[in-house]
């Protein structure tokens, strides 16, 4: 597994996602970004991280950086995850999981939960991988790291 550090360039990528649109890093350029990855749809730790997201949505929409999800299921389970759950963040379908093994989040056959944030240039300015996965970041985690980009 390639690891992605801070000060490297964000590798580029074009997946689908919910809302019937196709997500390309190079469509955030000149905007900050946050990419959330995660193991899978409807499991626990994930659909507490995207429901504390959605219930905490003012804040997530003044971070001042556009926040993804990323996980290898389908668009179509996205859909319904997003459905069932009102979520507010795009879920995008990596299920080849080449975008994953590409930020250096794949073990083995599992995503680990991470999140990525980047600059306005694509380079990677915050990292945090978890080895486990049973925890999250949270939005005040995610304004700190956002707010440490300069």
């Amino acid at each position: 597994m390639a690891k992605l550090d801070v000060g490297d360039a964000a590798p580029d990528f074009e997946l689908p996602g919910t809302g019937g649109k196709t997500y390309r890093l190079s469509d955030y350029r000149g905007r900050k970004l946050v990419l959330a990855f995660y193991p899978g749809d409807f499991t626990t730790v994930c659909t507490k991280q995207f429901c504390s997201y959605r219930d905490q949505g003012d804040r997530l929409d003044q971070l001042g950086a556009e926040v993804l999800g990323i996980s290898p299921q389908s668009v179509e389970s996205h859909e319904r995850f997003t459905e069932e759950k009102r979520l507010n963040v795009p879920l995008l379908a990596d299920e080849d999981k080449q975008v994953a093994k590409a930020y250096g989040v794949l073990a083995g056959p599992m995503v680990r939960r991470a999140i990525f944030v980047i600059d306005e240039a694509g380079i990677v300015r915050h990292r945090k991988v978890t080895l486990v996965g049973l925890s999250f970041e949270s939005v005040d985690d995610l304004e700190q790291a956002v707010a440490s980009v300069a």
